[in-house]
């Protein structure tokens, strides 16, 4: 693969009245799916080559969605990255993977929630005929690369467990599924949830990156870690 150029991209998200103009070499695209409101993100980057984080598709209309965007830029998914394995998040896993050829990566942890997730898809409605294997056991130990991006896999568990985060240190941002959100983090009521585990993920693992770090959540708007230290009501430092 040639020399990758990086060129100046204005983004014009505004992330709690912060306009952000810096020099980037990956592009977060979100999308909203699935009566759950959860937030699928494509990360692509100059080679053309992306990942999918969090397979929210529920139906067709929503595949096709994302299937258009992915097009419509040409680019080329080589994985799709669960931040977690709550049916929301995974509901459209399996025509992701299928429609895309690619493997699916998430934390082993992972495994019990997706044994099930048949049944909870019934329970809230959901149409889920079959569930993707895991194919990539995901690790601290291990970044994710491709192309000129890598991401830091961050364990966090605490709403579930497999929670993992991914980083992406040169650009500035945090994936966090349902970790951490606006004003807000992930319930601790359900199965594996652990609200000691939880904050404790959140102090040591994300607030210890740089304030600048913007956060994409699972559902909801982007936000800061330094916005959330001050002003988060769950877990600031205000």
């Amino acid at each position: 693969m040639g020399v990758i150029s990086i060129k100046y991209i204005k983004s014009d998200i505004d992330v709690r009245g912060k306009t952000l103009n810096k020099l980037k070499m990956t592009k977060v695209k979100r999308f909203v799916f699935n009566p759950f409101q959860v937030n699928t993100y494509v990360v692509s980057n100059k080679t053309s080559q992306c990942v999918i984080v969090d397979g929210g598709c529920s139906n067709e209309n929503e595949l096709k969605i994302l299937k258009n965007y992915i097009s419509a830029n040409g680019l080329m998914p080589v994985l799709l990255l669960n931040t977690h394995a709550h049916i929301d998040h995974i509901i459209g896993n399996y025509d992701i993977c299928d429609t895309f050829k690619i493997p699916l990566a998430a934390h082993p942890d992972s495994v019990k929630f997706m044994k099930v997730s048949k049944d909870y898809a019934s329970v809230f409605g959901l149409e889920m005929k079959n569930v993707k294997e895991i194919d990539i056991f995901l690790s601290e130990k291990e970044p994710i690369t491709f192309g000129n991006t890598v991401l830091h896999v961050l364990d966090t568990p605490g709403h579930a467990d497999g929670s993992t985060c991914f980083y992406n240190k040169d650009d500035d941002y945090v994936i966090t599924g349902d970790v951490l959100f606006f004003q807000s983090i992930g319930r601790t009521d359900l199965d594996t949830g652990d609200y000691d585990k939880l904050q404790k993920s959140i102090w040591t693992k994300l607030f210890a990156l740089p304030d600048k770090t913007v956060v994409y959540p699972g559902h909801g708007p982007e936000t800061t870690i330094g916005y959330e230290k001050v002003n988060n009501p769950f877990v600031s430092l205000g």
